[in-house]
């Protein structure tokens, strides 16, 4: 590489990070910060990292550095079971923060996969903790974060401990139309990222249980699917199949 090229390099690596122009902002970072403020947290944000499709963004084990935005992008978390099977314990999209499982022992305790090429923002968590002790909304951030997660966890289990095949996957497909919604997209139209074995290990569910679930949702008229994609044509009643003690 010559030297213009090197310097190129150095000055693209340097360039800032900034929050304030990101349109993830509302979803990942706290709201109603002054300006100031906010311009102390955009240095939270050392760099920004690319993962390419079927890369680690980190790793069962690894030492816990930092939290990590995802601004593009869609991944899987997951770690291997007892008999060598992969488990997946969630999807994560753009707007959402991952790392957080690494707090407790500082070593991460899963795997995190890019389910298609990714960019995400890097936020050393040293100065996280530091800036939290000085900027009240940011701690707040954190601790609704932290809450976020102990409730996916509680929502996991009971999907595992007391749902039917139907009620797993139509409280999945609800959940992520929900989130996407946030994010500007539709509420009705979904592009899988992950594969059917994927969500049947999220779910608790065998592959060939999630693939006749769905063909029952068709049937229904409840939704409509080719591939990875999945239209939502009656969310009244898929919603319904969330809940049909109420019915």
């Amino acid at each position: 590489m010559d030297a213009r090229a090197q310097s190129s390099g150095l000055k693209l690596a340097h360039i800032k990070i900034a929050c304030s122009n990101c349109n993830m902002r509302e979803l990942c970072m706290p709201v109603d910060l002054s300006e100031a403020d906010m311009l102390r947290i955009e240095e939270v944000v050392s760099s920004r990292r690319k993962v390419i499709r079927g890369d680690s963004l980190f790793n069962n084990g690894e030492t816990f550095k930092a939290l990590f935005a995802i601004r593009t992008g869609f991944f899987k978390t997951s770690f291997a079971s007892p008999d060598g099977r992969e488990q997946v314990t969630g999807f994560q999209m753009a707007g959402e923060v991952m790392g957080l499982d690494g707090i407790v022992n500082d070593h991460h305790t899963c795997d995190a996969i890019a389910l298609e090429d990714a960019e995400v923002c890097v936020m050393n968590f040293d100065h996280i903790a530091t800036l939290s002790r000085e900027i009240t909304g940011l701690q707040r951030h954190v601790h609704k974060m932290l809450s976020r997660e102990i409730l996916r966890e509680n929502g996991v289990m009971l999907l595992l401990g007391s749902m039917r095949a139907e009620e797993r996957l139509a409280t999945f497909l609800l959940n992520l139309a929900q989130r996407l919604h946030a994010r500007g997209f539709s509420s009705s139209e979904l592009v899988l990222r992950m594969t059917r074995e994927e969500i049947g290990s999220y779910l608790g569910m065998k592959i060939e249980t999630v693939s006749r679930t769905f063909s029952k949702l068709v049937e229904d008229g409840i939704v409509e699917v080719h591939l990875r994609q999945v239209r939502i044509l009656d969310a009244d009643a898929l919603k319904a199949l969330t809940n049909p003690h109420s019915q």
